[in-house]
């Protein structure tokens, strides 16, 4: 399919100001790159780009999609946008504000699942227009950089007539966005019920030839010359001239003639697509006259290990290299992230764990190839060749030489050594930031296991998969198998949108394991069925993966159960040994829910999800065990946070003091507070702060306050120009220095719905 995506689209993913008069949004100015783009255009340089890559952003492991990157200077183009892609390209510093093109070699989640947090991105950065090409809608595309043909390969169960060329419209598939409080990846067909997706397909990329170019030494031959036009046109037709007695070829004062390389981008899920691989005639390569100088393999070990396609591989000329993209790829994608929990190991070994690397077994091929690793490069021009420069390095050691150079660092870890180790439940952090991936923070995402056999998913951001691999390494599918119900608080984008892989990879999981599969208790707004329905009949099979219960129906106030929807929830208190869950609705955007569970041994714990301060997450919440609040903004932003509809921190503290937790951990934090949080005064020996892959039990929350001073210690330097970064916004709006403090939990500024009253007495759901 192709899509366009304009600066005049209205697309509003922040409806946090219901109710209050639609500001006229401020023009943006046309991004550098895109006036150079045009003034290019109207001077008419069609000359073809002197520097051209391809790198490695997803390297196609568990945890990280497989993803290009197609550098010129005068494009960026992106193969594929799988989960976490956004994330890795903003901490390698690779820009989507420069993306031309972003090309799909099939239409699956692990493929698509990167797009909606990438589109929003790419508007709220002033990108004019992107371009978005994949099966099925087929076509090629052409600029100053390169000429891409897509090459359509079928699977051996799809025939040719099931499948509608661009030309026909009735096949086609439109990638649209709407908002109803949040983003939705909106997928519609004409004329048929779904997109197979056994169709994938095949990028034939060309770069163009660069033609030769005249040596400085041509302009000293015919100095002072009058007639020097016709001398240079002669020479551009490849004809000798003379001159002064001198004859004079076109070779000794031009450049040679560049062809311009060819390069293929493969996608071959499976053994059932390699037979029209293999025998396609758009993809022989014998005793070509443009022999691919690379071919990048998206394809499984068990595809490698075939003899059909090893010996297709092996009818490449021997100057051919293939980079491949799988699993059993080994590298480190998220260098930040494990710098980061490397550090906070040295502080306490149970509550931040090493983050895990998976290895494999990997084929035996008999042709050059290389294993893609993240940032990999190969040069199409100006000499074609790898560079592996730009890999990250992820040295442990290193990490722990540079925390253990902190002042004072070692001396704090030693007073906070020891905590208590404690049974379940257990909750571990896998996102902690707020709206978009960060370098060391991951959008929404909390697992809660409530015992060695049952796990409760609170909010699914994008990338949590990825996170659940890189916290459990190779007891991920054992991890996935005990995940049985997944709550979702409300539709943003970086609430949601991992919940599709989630689901996928936990089948693959039940399979590999020899469990019997059984669907997820999924909790959420009603509106979430509207996007789960469109992806099911639009691409892939998905309903038969859940079981939904309107988070509505979890409320006190609920009226009108249906007595199916009554059933779940009764299945969902014993299947996880709850005595309670319950619902309320907060103070963000339309439909958004906090939630509170009661385990039938006694402990509780309430989960804010995106939220103002709210009275009636303070009535469901009472007397929690723990609870889990926003605390999205710093207190001097108080009015920044009314805006958006989010809590400051101590603001969030204050909800957790007036329903009487024991105890507060601040979560969904935003991206200027990437590796730790101010520390505000109303801080106590009751709160504490989360960090992704930071694993905590109950019995050991009264400790975490002991770990406070050696994470200042460890993060001195960033809370220092967070406190400069404060004082200077108070010097330039000295009014913003000292917000009003309210006894009253609901902030000015905004309008409290009637249907956020919950009344006191109000009957709640109990177990028979």
């Amino acid at each position: 399919f192709q899509t366009r995506l304009r600066r005049a689209c209205n697309v509003n993913n922040n409806s946090n100001t219901e109710g209050k008069p639609q500001k006229k949004a401020k023009l943006k100015e046309p991004l550098r790159r895109t006036k150079t783009k045009e003034n290019r255009q109207k001077r008419g340089d069609v000359h073809s780009p002197s520097t051209v890559y391809v790198q490695v952003v997803g390297a196609g492991t568990r945890d990280s999609p497989a993803s290009l990157y197609v550098f010129s200077e005068f494009n960026r183009y992106l193969f594929n946008c799988g989960e976490g892609t956004q994330r890795l390209m903003q901490e390698h510093k690779l820009k989507a504000a420069r993306l031309d093109n972003i090309f799909l070699t099939r239409l699956s989640w692990e493929n698509v699942g990167g797009l909606s947090g990438m589109i929003l991105t790419l508007k709220d950065t002033g990108v004019p227009e992107c371009v978005l090409s994949g099966p099925p809608q087929l076509k090629s595309h052409t600029d100053e950089t390169m000429t891409v043909t897509q090459v359509p390969i079928f699977g051996m169960y799809l025939t040719l007539t099931t499948w509608r060329p661009h030309a026909h419209h009735g096949g086609s598939m439109y990638l649209t966005l709407t908002t109803r409080g949040s983003m939705y990846l909106t997928l519609t067909t004409r004329g048929r019920l779904k997109t197979d997706t056994s169709l994938t397909c095949i990028s034939c990329c060309g770069v163009p030839c660069k033609y030769n170019k005249y040596l400085l030494c041509v302009i000293f031959v015919f100095r002072g010359t009058a007639a020097i036009g016709p001398l240079i046109k002669a020479l551009k037709e490849g004809r000798n001239v003379e001159f002064e007695g001198r004859e004079i070829c076109p070779e000794q004062v031009c450049t040679p003639t560049d062809p311009g390389p060819v390069f293929l981008v493969l996608e071959c899920p499976s053994e059932e697509f390699i037979p029209e691989v293999c025998s396609n005639p758009q993809l022989h390569v014998s005793g070509a006259d443009d022999p691919a100088a690379l071919v990048v393999h998206m394809c499984p070990e068990s595809v490698l290990r075939s003899g059909q396609y090893q010996h297709w591989m092996e009818s490449f000329p021997s100057s051919t290299e293939h980079l491949i993209l799988n699993e059993n790829s080994c590298t480190v994608h998220n260098v930040r992230s494990h710098k980061l929990q490397t550090q906070l190991h040295m502080i306490h070994s149970e509550v931040f764990p090493r983050l895990h690397r998976v290895k494999e077994p990997q084929a035996t091929l008999h042709v050059p190839n290389i294993r893609a690793e993240c940032l990999l490069k190969y040069q199409l021009r100006p000499v074609m060749g790898w560079h592996r420069d730009a890999i990250p390095v992820c040295d442990d050691e290193q990490f722990m030489r540079e925390a253990s150079e902190v002042p004072l660092f070692v001396e704090e870890v030693e007073k906070s050594r020891k905590l208590l180790a404690g049974p379940y439940p257990e909750v571990v952090f896998l996102g902690t930031g707020s709206a978009l991936p960060m370098k060391t923070r991951n959008v929404s995402g909390t697992l809660l296991n409530i015992s060695p056999t049952q796990s409760l998913l609170l909010d699914c951001g994008e990338g949590t998969f990825g996170q659940l691999c890189r916290h459990y390494g190779d007891q991920v599918d054992e991890a996935l198998c005990k995940i049985t119900s997944v709550f979702i608080s409300h539709m943003h984008a970086d609430h949601h949108t991992g919940l599709l892989k989630l689901l996928y990879q936990r089948q693959r999981a039940l399979s590999s394991l020899g469990q019997d599969f059984a669907p997820v208790f999924l909790m959420g707004p009603t509106h979430i069925m509207s996007w789960l329905n469109q992806y099911h009949e639009a691409c892939e099979d998905l309903l038969k993966h859940v079981s939904f219960i309107p988070n509505r129906s979890l409320s006190a106030d609920a009226d009108g159960t249906k007595p199916r929807t009554q059933s779940l929830i009764q299945a969902l208190l014993k299947k996880n040994s709850l005595s309670q869950f319950e619902t309320c609705l907060v103070r963000h955007c339309k439909n958004s829910f906090a939630c509170s569970l009661s385990h039938s041994s006694g402990w509780k714990l309430s989960f804010s999800g995106d939220t103002m301060p709210c009275d009636d997450l303070v009535n469901i919440g009472r007397d929690s065990t723990l609870l889990i609040h926003e605390a999205t903004l710093e207190d001097a932003l108080e009015e920044e946070a009314v805006e958006k509809r989010h809590s400051t921190t101590s603001q969030a503290i204050g909800v957790g003091m007036k329903m009487n937790a024991e105890f507060i951990i601040l979560n969904h934090f935003s991206q200027r507070y990437a590796k730790v949080p101010l520390f505000s005064s109303d801080f106590s020996d009751r709160v504490g702060v989360s960090f992704d892959h930071m694993r905590v039990r109950f019995r050991d929350l009264k400790q975490l306050p002991f770990l406070t001073p050696a994470l200042k210690t460890l993060f001195a330097e960033d809370l220092s120009e967070m406190e400069e970064e404060r004082e200077r916004r108070e010097l330039r709006n000295p009014k913003a220095s000292a917000p009003p403090k309210r006894d009253n939990l609901q902030p000015q500024g905004g309008a409290k719905r009637e249907s956020e009253t919950v009344p006191t007495d109000a009957k709640r759901l109990k177990t028979r």
